[in-house]
């Protein structure tokens, strides 16, 4: 008789592999082979991102022991579904359109001339003594519907003016603005980041924007702290190239919009309007969020969290900005369309790399790997927090991407969660963690580093010494304010 100690294991899949790596320490070798592996295929081979994680996923189920059915389907699909169909679809049903809508209402904002009309009233009402102060509102402000990248496109013109009223480095004015863009970029949605993570850990996006601003605010605060520190030490004229190329872009974008039918208008836009349009997707989603603990279900109830979805707060925003911005202003319907297209043409590649983390995600969890580094991270004992955010920092560091570090991160620590009783709350702060660690210690091998250095005119050894570090004080103050929090929620 056999005792239960002695029953031989139950094997989940057959095949010759899993006879070599069926238990826990088989299935961790099989997830640090293949990080391993798509860190060497971004970093040496130079693979595009999406084609890296689709790789590395379909490696380890295979090496898991999935099968190519599992993987992949069937001919006919009648019989068996495949992973990297579900995973991205199912990633991408729910992200992609919050991106897609969060893209076009930027862009309408940024070719309105909302920055400038922000940019201009704030250093008007903090003076030039708080103009670094001021560069780093219009940086909060404008970053929460347009990337990061797009965001020094328009707004680097608006510091080298204020460099060049005050006087002093570039570093003081830039650094401020920096700060706000990347706060809002790597903390509060719709940017691809925490909508992705959002996305992969079912986690509403009411909460991450209540968390964003909680763990966001007090992080850029401290960030700010050292650009100013920073920028008193550190001299960097105005780079005179690149405010002839900024003046020859403008130009550009103004007769690109004359010749999609748009005549740039002579007044400017209501401040108010702008963060009237800004505002009303974060209010919208915000009550819809918090109308279920607020009230039973009733029709009011239902009518509030309709209005608070994402899909319909965001397309609400992007219609006012259609009419206030656009056709009250004299924009043609065909040139508002061209607009919109236009500015989808960026978001192909952070659409297609999310998807991929979510098939990452999804063989993670049907070959058995998930579970053994669920097992692993419990036996381990720090908090999901912390090892949330440690993990992204180090995925950052070693291959650049924010974006690849946190759809990685989320696909590895999901299992985790899912085995604990987690809040909505407190998921939040996990995905603020992941936000943080990807932002650390931006270097040589990351987009960012090289558009800061060439905007601004800053060296690469004064990048390092500003850039760098204000990301990774930025990083470090987030994942605190995070780790903080989570001992409470």
């Amino acid at each position: 008789m056999l005792l239960a100690a002695d029953t031989p294991p139950v094997v989940p899949h057959t095949g010759g592999l899993m006879a070599l790596i069926h238990g826990t320490a088989g299935l961790l070798t099989v997830a640090a082979l293949g990080i391993a592996l798509l860190l060497v295929l971004i970093i040496k081979a130079r693979l595009q991102p999406f084609v890296a994680l689709l790789t590395v996923s379909i490696a380890v189920g295979l090496a898991a022991g999935l099968s190519v059915t599992e993987l992949f389907g069937t001919v006919q699909r009648s019989s068996a579904t495949s992973l990297i169909e579900t995973g991205m679809g199912g990633t991408l049903g729910h992200i992609s359109i919050i991106i897609a809508l969060g893209t076009m209402l930027g862009a309408i904002l940024e070719i309105s001339g909302g920055a400038e009309v922000l940019s201009g009233r704030l250093l008007g009402a903090f003076g030039e003594r708080r103009a670094p102060l001021a560069m780093g509102l219009t940086g909060l402000i404008f970053g929460i519907p347009v990337f990061f990248d797009v965001g020094i496109f328009v707004l680097a013109p608006i510091v080298y003016a204020a460099t060049k009223r005050g006087g002093k480095s570039i570093v003081l004015y830039a650094m401020p603005l920096l700060a706000g863009l990347s706060m809002t970029h790597a903390f509060l949605p719709p940017h691809p980041g925490p909508v992705a993570a959002a996305g992969l850990l079912h986690v509403q996006l009411g909460w991450v924007i209540l968390m964003g601003a909680l763990v966001g605010l007090p992080s850029v605060v401290a960030a700010w702290v050292y650009a100013a520190w920073i920028g008193n030490r550190l001299f960097v004229p105005v780079p005179q190239d690149m405010v002839e190329a900024a003046a020859e872009a403008k130009e550009a974008v103004v007769a690109g919009q004359r010749a999609s039918g748009v005549e740039p208008a002579e007044t400017p836009v209501s401040l108010g309007v702008v963060l009237a349009i800004i505002g009303t997707p974060l209010v919208l989603i915000l009550c819809a969020t918090f109308s279920s603990i607020a009230f039973d279900p009733s029709t009011g109830r239902s009518v509030i969290e309709f209005f608070g979805h994402p899909f319909v707060a965001l397309t609400i925003a992007l219609f006012l900005a259609y009419y206030l911005l656009g056709i009250r202003r004299g924009w043609s319907r065909a040139s508002l369309e061209a607009v919109s297209t236009a500015s989808l043409k960026p978001v192909g590649n952070i659409l297609l790399v999310v998807g991929a983390g979510g098939v990452f995600g999804a063989v993670l969890k049907a070959s058995g790997v998930a579970q053994a580094l669920a097992d692993a991270f419990h036996s381990v004992g720090l908090p999901v927090v912390v090892l949330s955010y440690l993990i992204s920092l180090v995925l950052r560091v070693a291959q650049g991407s924010a974006t690849v570090a946190i759809v990685t991160t989320a696909g590895i620590v999901a299992p985790v969660l899912a085995s604990g009783d987690f809040s909505q709350a407190h998921l939040a702060l996990v995905i603020m963690a992941i936000s943080a660690g990807s932002i650390f210690a931006s270097h040589v091998n990351d987009g960012g580093f090289w558009m800061v250095s060439k905007y601004f005119g800053i060296s690469e050894r004064d990048t390092l010494k500003s850039w760098t570090v204000l990301e990774s004080v930025l990083s470090v103050a987030g994942f605190g304010v995070a780790a903080l929090l989570s001992t409470v929620i």
